[in-house]
């Protein structure tokens, strides 16, 4: 199915997505995304429906033609200070600061959001898979996190960031269990299942 290219028919109409929301370690990162109205893309989807490849031959796609974009962190402190909902509301609000252009409207994937400046804005339940500025901004975002992952791998390999990119995964796990948490890890998540105690 083909993705709608705007919610509002405004011509500065921005998309904003998050990526590493359930991760352990590591930022949330969000994009916002304004698309020139002209701009079309068949391979342009939801980032999770993609392959890494796909993702990132679509990253410097994005970036070229967009009207605006632009990407922001926030970190695991703060994700540990204002609770991980609060954070990516905020990754996205610093995303949508950083624009060139002031949006005119803002379509936000998800069903949780912050009004930002007096912008009208809708929140659309999987709108990375419907609207093209979401999907351009879910792409955004999860490619620069896990760039971002992939270097931070290179200080603690033994937890394979550069494969896991901070989520869950077993093997994610038993690094926990093994080697302890570093900075990098959200010391407010449950970083081990129940029946693993870790000294934190």
């Amino acid at each position: 199915m083909a993705l709608i290219k705007t919610f509002s028919n405004q011509n500065f109409e921005c998309g904003t997505d998050e990526a590493g929301r359930g991760c352990l370690a590591g930022p949330v990162t969000a994009a916002a995304v304004i698309l020139n109205p002209d701009f079309s893309n068949l391979l342009l989807n939801d980032s999770k429906q993609l392959s890494e490849s796909k993702r990132l031959l679509l990253k410097p796609i994005i970036e070229c033609e967009a009207i605006a974009f632009a990407v922001s962190h926030i970190h695991e402190e703060e994700i540990d200070t204002v609770n991980i909902l609060n954070a990516s509301i905020k990754a996205m609000h610093a995303s949508i600061s950083k624009l060139t252009v002031q949006p005119s409207f803002i379509i936000v994937d998800g069903n949780k959001f912050k009004p930002y400046s007096n912008i009208p804005h809708q929140t659309i339940i999987k709108g990375d898979s419907k609207y093209l500025s979401i999907a351009a901004a879910s792409i955004l975002a999860k490619t620069y996190r896990d760039l971002y992952m992939e270097k931070i791998h290179e200080e603690f390999p033994m937890y394979n960031w550069k494969k896991n990119k901070g989520y869950p995964s077993k093997e994610h796990r038993a690094a926990i269990k093994k080697y302890g948490v570093t900075k990098y890890h959200r010391k407010s998540f449950r970083l081990l299942p129940e029946q693993y105690t870790l000294d934190l």
